[in-house]
């Protein structure tokens, strides 16, 4: 079986919806019958997106395996409904690095060591792992950043090259460019676009189709200009305007023809015919009229929401499953500490405390956690979310004034949570935490297993600190559940309060495993109880 690769580039600006637009492609390739893989080559020098800040990169979304990645494979899993690995998100820091390593052992006998070929033999090797590990007939790659930039070089060099090992055949170059509008004129520009086909023409590659990205609709007579400036088929050209809902993506490619477009090019034919019934009645649901519950989410990085895309999406799937629409009040933690914020608080059905790292803003966090309590508001804390709960209940209802966890207080006289025994002697940051999928228990009668409706289940975990067991007991003689156990009981991974509606926390991120057509129980039960709460 020869592998067919799908090639995305990016132009003119980033953030232009490259990442969802290579994931749509993917859901109608597999619609069709395919199996399909999809890979993120990203240009910075960082080994992966775990040591850096949630201001800078957004979400770090964790694999079954533990890989810390961009959060485009967030939207790939999402949309195709497959589970990646490793070998799908790699970086310029990680190929720089296999490479030295390679050196300093003597691999290369004495040779001058080069960008071409070794760092592009480099990536190509990695490239091609993704067709042996999983067996994809189709290989989805899209290389992060924008034409022009200098990181992205090496990366378009080696599918230029890649182009040619494999054959011209069973490649496609995607271009994913922007079409800005002016304001003074309204009218709608290409020549950016232009000028981003020049770019990657001027390295040896000529985009097969160009996906022209716009926030109007774009008319037929600027298609036909870019087929003839940029020498592409007409039909090549594929006019995107915005979508209002994320989830009709695949639907407006699917109409534009992208998906018999794609198979052609490449030679391929369909085993079957797509059907694309689930996605038409999600985009209705979306649309339909309905109640709404308001979620205030209480976070450290609200400023960017893309740190928390995995987070607002599962929200969104869980509200679906409701038939409810999810209001977010986006919430600093640290605007709580300085009486600001509380007018969100109060006015939710609900709050969500997510995940996050450092001791700024924790305070706040406790606070959200103990109002939720103290007032009987539907709450759903994730990892660090868990912790605070954790930390407030120790506080405030066992009278523990001191309780804190040692990350952000070393000297507390009650450590509830701590650092696991296996992270002491670690003083490397990067992909040192428990990560990836690890199993939990469910305790029979609890809201989690009443949620789950299952007796076990695998979830995704990234942190340092856990509950301290030597507390165990007290917690649950002042109320405190532990509906989440490892099988071997010794780490708590569901904490729940006995006497509320619905205050649920996790040690894990559930939000990494939600998908639009199966929300996460955990959020499902959030939105379930916010709605609740709502009606009365």
């Amino acid at each position: 079986m020869t592998t067919k690769y799908l090639f995305f580039t990016g132009g003119v600006v980033s953030s232009v919806g490259k990442g969802v637009t290579a994931a749509a492609t993917g859901l109608l390739l597999r619609e069709r019958g395919f199996k399909v893989a999809v890979q993120k080559l990203d240009p910075y020098i960082n080994v992966d997106p775990g040591t850096m800040s949630p201001y800078q990169h957004g979400e770090v979304y964790v694999l079954d395996d533990g890989a810390e990645t961009d959060l485009d494979l967030g939207h790939y899993e999402r949309f195709i409904d497959i589970r990646l690995s490793r070998v799908s998100n790699f970086t310029t820091g990680q190929v720089y690095a296999e490479v030295i390593a390679k050196e300093r052992r003597g691999d290369y006998l004495g040779g001058t060591i080069q960008v071409i070929p070794h760092i592009t033999n480099e990536i190509k090797r990695r490239v091609a792992l993704v067709a042996k590990e999983t067996g994809a007939e189709i290989v989805i790659v899209e290389v992060g950043g924008t034409v022009g930039d200098i990181e992205s070089q090496p990366f378009l060099e080696a599918l230029r090259q890649l182009r040619n090992e494999v054959g011209r055949e069973n490649c496609l170059f995607l271009h994913v460019t922007w079409l800005p509008t002016i304001g003074a004129t309204g009218e709608m520009k290409t020549k950016p676009t232009q000028h981003s086909v020049t770019a990657l023409r001027s390295i040896g590659i000529s985009p097969n189709v160009i996906i022209a990205r716009a926030d109007e609709p774009v008319d037929n007579a600027l298609c036909d200009k870019i087929a003839l400036f940029c020498d592409v088929e007409k039909r090549a050209v594929i006019p995107m305007a915005t979508a209002d809902v994320l989830y009709e993506v695949p639907l407006l490619l699917e109409q534009l023809g992208v998906g018999d477009l794609v198979v052609e090019k490449l030679g391929l034919k369909a085993t079957r015919q797509p059907d694309m019934k689930p996605w038409q009645k999600l985009v209705a649901e979306v649309r339909k009229p309905k109640s709404s519950v308001k979620v205030a989410l209480v976070g450290k990085y609200v400023e960017l929401q893309d740190a928390y895309m995995s987070v607002r999406e599962a929200l969104k799937h869980a509200a679906l499953a409701n038939g409810v629409e999810v209001e977010i009040g986006w919430v600093h933690s640290a605007d709580l500490e300085k009486d600001k914020g509380w007018d969100v608080i109060k006015s939710a059905d609900g709050i969500l405390v997510p995940g996050g790292f450092g001791s700024r803003g924790i305070e706040g966090k406790i606070m959200a956690a103990r109002y939720a309590r103290e007032n009987k508001v539907p709450y759903l804390g994730l990892c660090l979310g868990m912790q605070v709960m954790c930390v407030e209940f120790a506080r405030n209802a066992l009278d523990l004034e001191d309780a804190n966890s040692s990350e952000f207080d070393r000297g507390t006289e009650h450590p509830v949570i701590d650092l696991m025994i296996d992270q002491r002697s670690i003083t490397d940051m990067g992909g040192t935490m428990r990560l990836g999928l690890y199993p939990c228990l469910l305790q029979k009668g609890t809201k989690a297993a009443d949620a789950y409706a299952v007796p076990s289940v695998d979830e995704r975990h990234r942190h340092r600190f856990e509950f301290n067991n030597a507390y165990r007991e007290r917690f649950e003689q002042g109320g405190m559940v532990f509906s989440g156990l490892s099988p071997d009981g010794k780490l708590v991974e569901i904490a729940e309060i006995a006497d509320h509606p619905y205050m649920v926390a996790s040690q894990f991120h559930p939000e990494f495993l939600s998908r639009p057509m199966r929300p996460h129980p955990l959020f499902v039960g959030l939105i379930k109880a916010a709605k609740e709460r709502g009606k009365k």
